[in-house]
C-alpha cells in the first residue's frame, strides 16, 4: 500500500478539500508535478489547469486559477487564487476565468505582459479540454 501525505487545497472563499492523499497532481507554473509521500520540501507557484489527488474515494479533481503550493514529506498545502471543484465546472465559470484573464493582460505591464498572456492561454486550454 503506497503511504500518504496530508492534502489541503483551499482558496479565498473556502477549504475545498482536506483528506489523506496517495498522491497529488499540481498544475504548476514551471511544469506538472506530482507529489507524494516523502516528497522533498518544494514550494512552487500554479498556472491555470487541473489539479488531481488521489485519495480514499478516487481521484478528485479541481479547476485551478493559480496560487501556490507547499509540499513537504507529509503533506502538500495549496492556497489557489480561486479553485472549482470539476464537476462544479460549467461553461459560466470558465468563461468568467477567462474574462479576468483577459483584463488581467491588456493592463499588464510590459515586463508583466508575456505572463498575463500565457495565463490566459491556459484558460483558453483548460476551456477547450473541458468541453464546455
Amino acid at each position: 500500500m503506497a503511504g500518504t501525505l496530508q492534502f489541503d487545497l483551499v482558496s479565498p472563499e473556502r477549504r475545498l478539500a482536506s483528506f489523506a492523499a496517495t498522491e497529488v497532481q499540481v498544475p504548476g507554473t514551471d511544469g506538472d508535478m506530482t507529489a507524494m509521500e516523502g516528497h522533498a520540501p518544494t514550494i512552487t507557484t500554479l498556472r491555470p489547469g487541473i489539479l488531481r489527488a488521489h485519495g480514499p474515494s478516487g481521484v478528485q479533481a479541481y479547476a485551478v486559477t493559480g496560487g501556490f503550493a507547499e509540499i513537504n514529506a507529509t503533506s502538500i498545502s495549496v492556497l489557489a487564487e480561486k479553485a472549482v471543484a470539476v464537476e462544479e465546472l460549467t461553461g459560466t465559470v470558465l468563461d468568467e476565468f477567462i474574462a479576468e484573464a483577459r483584463e488581467l493582460a491588456s493592463v499588464a505591464l510590459p515586463e508583466d505582459r508575456d505572463m498575463a498572456e500565457r495565463t490566459l492561454n491556459d484558460m483558453l486550454a483548460l476551456k477547450a479540454s473541458s468541453g464546455h
